[in-house]
């Protein structure tokens, strides 16, 4: 292969912020981890400047909240998941109000400003379910941040609902809905979604979703889940696909003068968890976890923050992962149960977090969904 570049030249474009392309990306890949693992933390740096500025020392950052997956009916059978039940299976469940509340009540009592509200594709929850959900959990908790229902999620609503994406977002956002997470994101190339969740929304769907809610006004976090069937190459399509909306976004919230508008407020790379799923693809370990995590950060260059996935890694490795493009260690996680019956069950304390950051001579500070600090 012929580069337009010497690799030094490459080097010294990534080092002083310039965009790369997908074939200067692959390059990189090839880089020894520690040196691609240095570029991001620049890059990082770049990305953050702003934030750090004036303060001494460089910000860390992590939020309080709590995953609350309000049914595990799901009639899209992915083959990483191994949350999903069907309406027959003994364990299936909807969530109640009731139960909803105390969720709620525990996580502001640990200190949490947001649920992350998200299920499976339920057949029979009617729309006015949903909104009835909503409408109780703004009018009984209104200070907590309701981030819920991913792009698939929608595409779901769409089809059952019958109505188009506009409409129904608009309602949930009238509702009470304060911002979308990036589940489903998976890898965003449509050959390998066919191969792992056929029945799910793809690629275009996910991102017409993230579209139609930056245009709305509500903002949303980006995701990659890797390793398991895709390429170098797929995740980098992902990664460039992610970019390209992201560029859409912000180009509208700087034309927009006062009108609110959204765009991705972070993006979240995690690898694949085999226990206990249909899907037979061999696991991949830290190192390439790192790798992808570094090369997201000096591609992502219209993202200013990366969230280190400790949950899928571990608390080591996600302390590590702020030296390789994260600012970020994402929630202490109140409950998680999706990647937890994948087989992955680490747990998180704010003084963990405190710790993990500080062990690394940076500050630490509680922040929202919208990277506000909130101490």
């Amino acid at each position: 292969m012929i580069y337009d570049v010497s690799l030094d030249d490459l080097l010294q474009k990534v080092w002083s912020g310039q965009r790369i392309d997908r074939a200067e990306a692959r390059r990189l890949f090839s880089l020894p981890l520690a040196e691609l693992g240095a570029l991001a933390d620049r890059r990082r740096q770049l990305a953050k400047a702003q934030a750090y500025a004036g303060r001494g020392n460089e910000l860390v950052t992590y939020q309080v909240d709590r995953n609350v997956n309000y049914t595990n009916v799901c009639n899209v059978y992915c083959k990483f998941c191994a949350f999903y039940r069907t309406e027959q299976d003994a364990d299936s469940y909807v969530i109640s109000l009731a139960e909803m509340d105390r969720k709620i009540e525990e996580t502001l009592a640990l200190g949490g400003s947001q649920i992350l509200l998200q299920g499976g594709h339920h057949p029979q929850l009617t729309k006015s379910w949903y909104l009835d959900l909503l409408g109780h959990i703004k009018a009984k908790f209104p200070s907590v941040n309701i981030h819920g229902f991913s792009p698939s999620e929608f595409v779901h609503f769409r089809e059952v609902f019958g109505e188009p994406l506009e409409k129904i977002i608009g309602d949930f956002q009238a509702a009470g809905l304060g911002s979308i997470p990036g589940g489903g994101g998976e890898i965003l190339v449509d050959r390998v979604r066919e191969r792992i969740s056929p029945l799910k929304a793809m690629s275009n769907d996910w991102l017409e979703v993230m579209d139609v809610a930056h245009r709305l006004g509500l903002s949303s976090s980006a995701t990659m889940m890797f390793g398991h069937v895709e390429t170098i190459d797929d995740r980098l399509e992902h990664l460039e696909r992610v970019r390209a909306q992201q560029d859409i976004s912000l180009k509208r919230k700087a034309a927009s003068g006062p009108a609110p508008m959204g765009h991705f407020t972070a993006f979240i790379g995690w690898t694949f968890q085999a226990e206990h799923t249909k899907l037979k693809a061999p696991a991949v370990g830290a190192h390439e976890y790192l790798r992808t995590q570094a090369l997201s950060r000096i591609f992502l260059d219209n993202f200013e923050n990366l969230q280190s996935s400790w949950v899928t890694q571990g608390l080591e490795i996600g302390q590590i992962a702020l030296k390789y493009g994260a600012n970020d260690l994402g929630s202490i996680m109140i409950e998680e149960n999706v990647v937890s019956q994948a087989g992955t069950t680490f747990c998180m304390t704010v003084a963990d977090m405190h710790r993990l950051i500080q062990d690394l001579g940076y500050e630490p500070h509680q922040r929202d969904n919208w990277y506000r600090l909130v101490n």
